[in-house]
């Protein structure tokens, strides 16, 4: 039974937010020749991936506000070509070698490659040939779980439960996709450090990995075996490029307008309602519209509506994230930060998620994710300067009373006094200009519980339990972004997308094919096609 689809007239239709999510949406929209307004309340593109300028006395350091880890451009490459574009036109990305580089506490040193047979020669000389025997293993089965879920699952709209009765189920429970995550990395993988490269990525899905279902063991098929990427600009060049592929393909995006309310009439909104954001809504304008894509987080979603559906289970949100943006007047020291993405882990692992999830409180011996996007591209600081992205994970403001105005600044000289004892040396001696991000800050920007991450990837917020992107009693209104299906990560918002376009158009006919893995540094888009959608 196909999925879903809005009924009635979908000739004019109005997105809400120029995310990642919104765009995306707009041009499959915009491929089935439907017209498109998108309605944004910041300056330009991007939305939680968007782009901060800070102004140091040696020039400007251009920051990148939002998620800094890119995988599956193929999503983006469909995207474009529903068009008639090409993602290399308007992208330049770089592979990423090694994807990351792993820290830990006994100093030594893991590189994760992407490459199979470079990874398997790293496990080998880090940890011995019996964890080598290990990744391969491991490796296999991530692979499987990829194969089982992207297309029956993650890439899909599912209506009910039973959706979920496919081939691909079968597959899927025999791969152990419902056992839990962290007993699967650890039956396969005998050395500690290596079972955190493979399963840290759960708690940005919001659940320990211990906890977590197997079936999340995609997002490290992501990260390790699908390659990481990194556009030349910086991250803000998603979002500009994917602006730019809407306008030239005759769509308009209002920027500067903050929507305010939808007109309803019969079960179905009529009208999108917006002003100058910042402004006195005297300067209030009404856009006409056949249906609506809204991709705001889900506390605003539901103050347009009105209302917030009902649930058995309340809402449960991922921890949250306390991120240092850091220019720097000097180079990092090569040995210790050359590589674009460094995982800095302390000692302590499962106290970790403990402290964070259940007991709402930071991180006694913390596990860092620190990017250095001028190892990749230079020209996003001044000459000879580095640009730093440090983010820890913290308890959200549901799950914590922590007076962030107050303890975030302290927070900021104990994460750089944490780096220093790592070997990154005095890094606060040397920040030109920087700017804090704490969950106080989220919650401004209006998202849930001061989260960037949104709802946890629990089993009652998974697949078809986690809110649809249908709305109930609206006609001609769907969702998109991480807070709907299929969650969070720029690959699922760049399927919400997607998802939401099917919603009012139909599905369309295209299956990807495998993910294509980067083999050395330097690689662009340019160079390797990234698969097209026939």
């Amino acid at each position: 039974m196909s999925p879903r689809t809005l009924p009635g007239r979908s000739d004019h239709v109005v997105v809400v937010g120029a995310g990642l999510s919104g765009l995306c949406a707009a041009l499959h929209l915009l491929g089935t020749g439907r017209e498109v307004t998108v309605v944004e309340r910041d300056t330009g593109p991007g939305g939680r991936a968007g782009a901060l300028d800070l102004e140091g006395p040696s020039g400007t350091f251009r920051v990148d506000t939002g998620p800094t880890v890119l995988t599956m451009p193929e999503l983006f490459e469909e995207a474009f070509a529903a068009v008639g574009e090409r993602m290399s036109d308007r992208l330049d990305l770089v592979a990423l070698d090694p994807a990351y580089r792993a820290r830990f506490a006994d100093g030594s040193v893991i590189d994760v490659h992407t490459d199979g047979e470079a990874m398997e020669a790293e496990v080998r000389r880090v940890c011995g040939p019996e964890a080598a025997a290990g990744y391969r293993d491991l490796r296999a089965w991530l692979t499987r779980l990829y194969r089982a879920e992207i297309d029956t699952f993650i890439g899909a709209n599912l209506d009910s439960p039973f959706d979920l009765l496919v081939p691909d189920l079968a597959r899927l429970v025999a791969a152990g996709g419902f056992g839990r995550l962290g007993p699967q990395v650890a039956r396969r993988i005998p050395d500690e450090r290596l079972r955190r490269v493979f399963s840290f990525q759960s708690l940005y899905a919001g659940v320990a990995p211990r906890h977590a279902l197997g079936a999340y063991g995609v997002i490290a098929y992501m990260d390790t075996v699908a390659g990481v990427w990194f556009p030349r600009g910086g991250m803000r060049a998603l979002g500009a490029a994917l602006a730019g592929a809407v306008t030239s393909a005759g769509g308009r995006i209002l920027y500067g307008r903050t929507v305010t309310g939808l007109d309803r009439r019969s079960g179905r909104v009529d009208a999108v309602r917006h002003g100058s954001t910042g402004g006195t809504g005297a300067d209030g304008d009404r856009t006409a519209c056949d249906a609506v894509v809204l991709t705001p987080d889900l506390p605003v979603v539901h103050r347009l509506l009105g209302r917030a559906p009902r649930r058995p289970v309340p809402l449960r949100w991922s921890p949250s994230a306390v991120v240092l943006h850091a220019g720097l007047d000097r180079r990092v020291d090569t040995q210790v930060g050359a590589a674009h993405h460094t995982i800095s882990f302390g000692r302590k692992w499962d106290e970790t998620f403990s402290e964070v999830i259940d007991d709402g409180r930071l991180m006694s011996d913390p596990s860092l994710l620190v990017t250095r996007p001028t190892a990749t591209d230079p020209s996003l600081a001044p000459d000879g300067r580095d640009l730093l992205f440090v983010l820890a994970p913290c308890p959200n403001t549901a799950s914590s009373s922590i007076d962030w105005p107050r303890v975030g600044p302290a927070y900021r000289d104990e994460l750089l006094g944490v780096l220093a004892a790592r070997g990154w040396g005095d890094l606060s001696g040397s920040i030109e200009v920087s700017q804090l991000v704490t969950p106080a800050d989220w919650a401004a920007q209006g998202l849930g519980e001061g989260t960037p991450f949104s709802l946890a990837h629990t089993l009652a917020q998974t697949g078809p339990f986690r809110p649809r992107n249908l709305v109930r009693g609206l006609d001609n209104v769907v969702l998109a972004g991480c807070g709907t299906t299929p969650g969070v990560g720029i690959p699922p918002v760049v399927l919400s997308g997607r998802l939401a376009a099917e919603r009012i158009t139909g599905p369309s006919r295209r299956r990807r094919a495998d993910t294509p893995t980067p083999s050395s540094r330097g690689t662009t888009a340019r160079d390797r096609r990234v698969p097209t959608r026939p």
